[in-house]
């Protein structure tokens, strides 16, 4: 299959410094925020360092399956995002809650195989697109959107969220950001980073932090800040994203009644410039029935394999209302 079979225009590379420098006087970054703080202005955080440059994966490869068909405690409702806990060795997904107007979400804990270990729910939180996770010692902390602009399968998060994951248990939530518009988080489990998506003068941005200062609700030093580059020649519908060092990536594509019916692209962007490296059709799970993508996440084994997870939603039937999650991986990295 082509590396490239959705062409992108020409993108032009910027440095670093230049880069930021080109959108400080327009950008909404974040200013010091602590919980339940209002959102600042214009930019006044110190130009970004960049990243170091890491290794990256190669999307081209072919997927294999952490699982599939499985359902969460939310039986009607298909998996959103997911993350995992790479320190207590523990996945966490998100979805919307059953019998409610759309905006309240569930927090699963599922093993590796895919079995419910847990769940926690979230009122007026948003649509769950990605969500991240901090270990803390034998404690999980989810991040998360929440203070939904809505209260329907619409609704988008105005802030983040910050818990301990308990299971059965009411959040005690700490909100940062506030006053954000489109708002969620991604985690880098590898490299201790949390990246921030979210609306800034009508379009959407990626901002990354150090995971501690985040936690510690700092927001002012972001270690690179650039606009979302255009995925294809055409539109799109994004379904979640995800970072491993100095790249990110992305999920898109819609949910298709005929299996042979692949729209679902992984894309790879260089975050120190902000531009799209590489592009490529996904074929995990494409025998599914309905067969929708939904979340990406980062995982290092045990054994030190670094994983790129992608999540895909899908049903047992057309005229079945209950929804299953599946999960595949790519493993395959370069430099």
């Amino acid at each position: 299959m082509p590396q490239n079979p959705h062409p992108l225009p020409a993108a032009r590379a910027l440095s670093r410094r230049s880069l930021f420098r080109a959108t400080a006087a327009t950008a909404v970054t974040a200013a010091a925020l602590g919980a339940g703080a209002a959102f600042a202005g214009t930019a006044s955080a110190a130009d970004p360092e960049g990243i170091p440059v890491s290794p990256y994966f190669d999307i081209t490869k072919p997927s294999s399956d952490l699982f599939r068909s499985k359902m969460l405690h939310e039986s009607h409702h298909v998996m959103q995002g997911f993350a995992f806990d790479n320190v207590n060795r523990r996945l966490f997904i998100v979805q919307a809650q059953n019998g409610t107007s759309g905006d309240d979400l569930c927090i699963n804990q599922v093993s590796f195989s895919g079995e419910l270990l847990g769940s926690m729910h979230v009122a007026h939180a948003g649509h769950g697109v990605s969500i991240g996770v901090e270990p803390v010692g034998t404690a999980s902390y989810i991040w998360m959107e929440c203070d939904a602009d809505g209260t329907t399968t619409d609704a988008r998060g105005t802030a983040l969220a910050r818990f301990k994951f308990v299971d059965g248990g009411t959040p005690s939530v700490k909100k940062f950001l506030t006053g954000s518009k489109t708002i969620t988080c991604a985690t880098d489990p590898v490299y201790q980073r949390i990246a921030v998506r979210r609306s800034e003068g009508g379009q959407m941005w990626y901002s990354v932090y150090p995971l501690a200062s985040a936690a510690a609700g700092d927001f002012t030093k972001p270690l690179v800040h650039f606009p979302q580059p255009a995925l294809s020649t055409t539109s799109v519908v994004f379904q979640g994203y995800t970072i491993l060092g100095s790249s990110l990536y992305t999920l898109d594509g819609s949910g298709h009644a005929d299996a042979a019916d692949i729209d679902s692209c992984v894309t790879r962007i260089d975050m120190n410039t902000g531009t799209v490296q590489d592009r490529d059709i996904t074929r995990a799970g494409s025998t599914l029935v309905y067969r929708e993508p939904e979340g990406m996440a980062v995982y290092r084994t045990a054994d030190g394999e670094t994983r790129l997870f992608l999540g895909f939603g899908s049903r047992s039937s057309l005229d079945n209302i209950n929804r299953y999650a599946n999960i595949f991986y790519k493993n395959v990295l370069v430099g």
